[in-house]
């Protein structure tokens, strides 16, 4: 909701950034893979998204990490609305095992990477 001291163009000017880390379990992974592949590019293609990035730990085959940034919070809930998205997060349901890691846009603001 958007206070007294913010106009929408505020809220809508922010940028989301998502880090997402999850285990897939053995047997699932070429079927979550397949599910990953197809949401991709109509991702990538939408207003608003500015980055999309899934990569896998060479140390755990089935561990899987995403970086996304949406351009503010209506694109992300553009997002989350598409049908390849929802197909995405079913494919995910009940194939995942032990705790996804989730770190939200403003835990970010501290993560320091080295390259």
């Amino acid at each position: 909701m958007i206070n007294g001291n913010q106009s929408l163009k505020q809220i809508q000017d922010k940028k989301i950034y998502l880090l997402a880390e999850f285990t897939i379990l053995p047997g699932f992974l070429k079927e979550v893979k397949a599910t990953l592949k197809e949401a991709l590019i109509p991702t990538l293609q939408e207003p608003g998204c500015e980055a999309l990035y899934e990569t896998g730990r060479n140390d755990d085959p089935n561990r899987l990490v995403f970086f996304e940034v949406f351009s503010s919070a209506v694109a992300h809930e553009f997002h989350l609305a598409q049908d390849y998205t929802k197909r995405m997060f079913a494919s995910l349901d009940g194939n995942v095992s032990g705790v996804t890691t989730w770190i939200p846009a403003r835990d970010l603001t501290s993560l320091s990477v080295d390259f």
